[in-house]
């Protein structure tokens, strides 16, 4: 990977971590289209990258996170996070070997879009619109559907937002939760992977530290601007238009498989 692919996947990155159509997705999908191999390193800086988008997250809600007599919010991020938490540390091997499958990416997203089409006609008399009214117990659960986004091509944010909507949070209140419970998240994610990544390749070379850190501030910048779209884009026309999307982009994805444009 160079330095002009490492910004072209952080944009992509920034753009799409938000909006339910799978960041991970686009960006092992942007990886195959630019024929970046598939090493461990790419699969470090997949997952590293999503932190500076979310730590866009930081500086847009840094009321929320840092009001410390919030404390109840704290706690219901933590406990929001404890299934991936355990799920990941679990089943690693899995997701990583996951990361190389363009397969499973077409299929989920193919079948996230068919549920995005009905989503806003299944949850009905949401009543929880503000965070102080979200129970440990919702976040408990919320943290249990965001989960499935460890397929890639799930979407991290359509699984937690689904979630809260399961859970009666309007549109609006589950998509910043879900916002909020990615900081964690990901941080954790980042974490494991670098720390993983250097006992077993015994460091990071300088080239490799500077992918990283442009890469996570083009996805910082870029994030920033995608948050507030997504918010007012989710109020004025819910999800049908993402899951239409979606189920263009996993046909294109398996057509371009079956040609044998991109590898499976």
């Amino acid at each position: 990977m160079d330095l002009i692919q490492s910004i072209i996947i952080a944009i992509v990155e920034g753009l799409t971590e938000f909006i339910p159509v799978s960041s991970t997705g686009h960006m092992i999908i942007a990886e195959k289209l630019l024929k970046i191999p598939g090493n461990d390193f790419t699969k470090v800086f997949t997952v590293a990258i999503q932190l500076g988008a979310i730590l866009a997250v930081v500086v847009l809600y840094y009321k929320k996170f840092f009001d410390f007599k919030k404390w109840q919010l704290y706690l219901k991020l933590i406990i929001g996070v404890v299934p991936a938490l355990v799920l990941g540390a679990l089943f690693s091997d899995r997701i990583d070997a996951m990361l190389e499958s363009t397969t499973t990416v077409a299929i989920a997203l193919l079948a996230g879009g068919i549920v995005l089409l009905f989503i806003d006609n299944v949850f009905k008399n949401q009543r929880i619109n503000t965070d102080e009214k979200i129970s440990f117990l919702n976040a408990f659960i919320i943290g249990i559907w965001q989960c499935l986004a460890m397929i890639p091509g799930v979407s991290r944010s359509a699984a937690s937002i689904i979630g809260g909507m399961q859970q009666k949070l309007t549109r609006s209140a589950a998509a910043e939760f879900s916002f909020l419970l990615a900081v964690p998240t990901m941080a954790a994610a980042t974490g494991y992977k670098l720390l993983k990544h250097y006992k077993t390749s015994g460091g990071f070379t300088s080239a490799e530290v500077k992918l990283l850190l442009v890469g996570n501030l083009v996805a910082f910048v870029v994030a920033l601007l995608a948050i507030r779209f997504f918010i007012s884009f989710l109020k004025k026309y819910g999800f049908r238009v993402w899951g239409i999307y979606r189920i263009i982009l996993g046909l294109i994805l398996l057509l371009l498989i079956y040609t044998g444009y991109i590898s499976a």
